[in-house]
């Protein structure tokens, strides 16, 4: 990169650069001082190596300018100042304070140079000349310190993500990591350990994207994913395959709500909350739930596990549920389907609400007379069938996987 300056030989003196060479030493001390005095950050009185380094690098910027004076055409090498940058990223520091300091030691060495401009003969465009020199510098200076200072703010960032795209990786490995190994890593990437999680499986679908007749769209790709707003103790695993989120603490205050609104407009199941140690069963029961909301058993959008407790367990074994419900329907399976279907309907009430036709009347919005009817052939299909709690047992289990498979169909 090269450094164009204003100032031409003619108008000033080869002597100055021998002269401000000869007084580095006096200039950085007046430049130290000034921005130890004013600047509190790089106050270090008993750390010998800071102090080292602040005084390399106050000398390094005064020789540059120096090197501009004398060759306004050469190649100016940034790299030192964007290594300053960087220490000011690994010290946790803003640009404020670099910054301000460049400017002081911008006024010190103006000073200095307005200190020497009689004796040498500087005319005052000579002198207005250096003036801007310096501070077209100082801009330069300023630029190369802040992409030094991006650069390592992104590099911490990314670094900061792999760690905890490796956590959430031994969080829902199976078998599960050793505690130590998570504890180690949940240090490294600033992440507390919680007591308890939730996971949260997501729609690897854009927003807006629908299943129609059992046909799902293509998955989106990586980049149609949207981000969520998510805080940052959430680990995230959006470019997952299935992309998926763990929630530390998923009971605790607000979080339900922190929930529903960073994920406003997808469509994912929550998982139930779990200790630590057991995240991973958390993610498979959301996965589930999720799928079984992609066929239309369950409700579509965003939905917690906890709220389906029974249709998942249903749902667990489909072959086990059709075998039981073959045989526990069986007294059924001769009737035409407009007859299955009410008398099935009037059974789970019947199982699920009371025995009172009254109530199971209300449930399905019939008369009581129709319930006294239909509960009458169902008395004389399954006989003392329906007197064995262990029978009813098994009837409801099989009347609700039906109910939720006709639901889905509709």
């Amino acid at each position: 990169m090269a450094i164009k300056s204003d100032i031409s030989e003619s108008r000033t003196p080869a002597d100055i650069v021998t002269t401000l060479r000869s007084g580095i030493g006096r200039v950085s001390d007046e430049v130290i001082k000034e921005i130890q005095t004013r600047i509190p950050e790089y106050d270090r009185p008993d750390d010998e190596l800071y102090i080292k380094v602040v005084r390399m690098a106050v000398e390094q910027a005064i020789e540059g300018f120096l090197d501009r004076i004398e060759h306004p055409g050469a190649p100016w090498d940034p790299e030192p100042f964007r290594m300053i940058g960087r220490g000011e990223a690994a010290e946790g520091r803003n640009l404020e304070s670099l910054q301000a300091a460049m400017r002081l030691g911008a006024r010190v060495g103006w000073r200095r140079l307005t200190e020497i401009a009689g004796p040498l003969g500087l005319s005052p465009q000579s002198l207005y000349d250096l003036g801007e020199a310096i501070f077209v510098y100082l801009d330069q200076l300023a630029d190369a310190a802040a992409e030094g200072f991006d650069e390592a703010r992104a590099h911490a960032a990314g670094e900061m993500e792999r760690r905890r795209n490796r956590l959430l990786d031994l969080l829902l490995s199976q078998p599960p990591a050793s505690q130590e190994a998570i504890a180690d890593l949940a240090k490294a990437a600033g992440w507390r350990l919680p007591r308890t999680v939730a996971c949260v499986a997501l729609d690897d679908r854009p927003p807006g994207a629908s299943a129609l007749n059992g046909v799902h769209r293509a998955p989106a790709r990586p980049g149609d994913r949207r981000m969520p707003a998510l805080p940052p103790y959430v680990l995230a695993g959006l470019e997952r395959p299935a992309p998926c989120l763990l929630v530390p603490d998923p009971s605790g205050p607000g979080q339900a709500q922190m929930l529903e609104q960073a994920l406003r407009g997808r469509w994912g199941a929550i998982g139930p909350a779990v200790p630590l140690a057991a995240a991973a069963t958390s993610l498979r029961w959301a996965r589930e739930a999720l799928e079984l909301s992609r066929r239309g058993v369950l409700p579509r959008g965003l939905l917690r596990c906890e709220d389906h407790m029974s249709t998942l367990v249903v749902f667990k074994d489909e072959e086990l549920v059709s075998a039981l419900a073959e045989v526990r329907l069986a007294p059924l399976a001769h009737l035409r389907p407009t007859q299955q279907d009410r008398l099935a309907e009037t059974l789970l009430a019947w199982l699920r609400h009371g025995r009172g036709a009254g109530e199971v009347a209300a449930r399905l919005h019939v008369h009581p007379q129709t319930v006294r009817y239909r509960l009458r052939q169902l008395e004389e299909l399954y006989g003392d069938q329906l007197a064995d709690p262990d029978i009813r047992f098994e009837l409801e289990i099989a009347l609700r996987a039906r109910q939720a498979v006709i639901g889905s169909r509709r």
